[in-house]
């Protein structure tokens, strides 16, 4: 079994930043591609970003491309979400999810593991 703890999120202002940092135990040799997805109040889960198992490849949503950026240390077991240039609508509680696969993919069914959740608030 793997488990994933998110810590990094908070209040910030807009065009500030944040960094979420996701870890993981367990079984975290068997972690291949990792991802953060975000949910807004009444609104459904949102793909942010995704890296595969090696670290070269990731994949952003539109809307976070340029400003987010995804990264992993393996030797750490730890993976990072660098936010910038925040805005109002990056409010959500942020999401880390692991799948077993090697393979970064959008889909959230494609992750089998996934943390309780960061709160990441931006105020105008």
């Amino acid at each position: 079994q793997v488990q994933l703890v998110e810590s990094g999120g908070g209040l910030v202002q807009a065009g500030g930043s944040l960094r979420l940092s996701c870890a993981t135990s367990g079984s975290s040799f068997r972690t291949g591609a990792m991802a953060w997805f975000r949910q807004a109040p009444g609104k459904e889960r949102d793909f942010v970003g995704a890296i595969n198992r090696s670290g070269g490849n990731t994949y952003y949503a539109d809307s976070v491309k340029g400003r987010f950026t995804i990264s992993r240390d393996n030797a750490k077991n730890t993976v990072y979400l660098q936010m910038n240039s925040l805005k109002p609508e990056d409010t959500a509680i942020y999401y880390c999810a692991a799948r077993l696969g090697l393979t970064a993919t959008t889909k959230s069914n494609d992750y089998a593991y996934w943390g309780q959740g960061t709160q990441v608030t931006v105020s105008s």
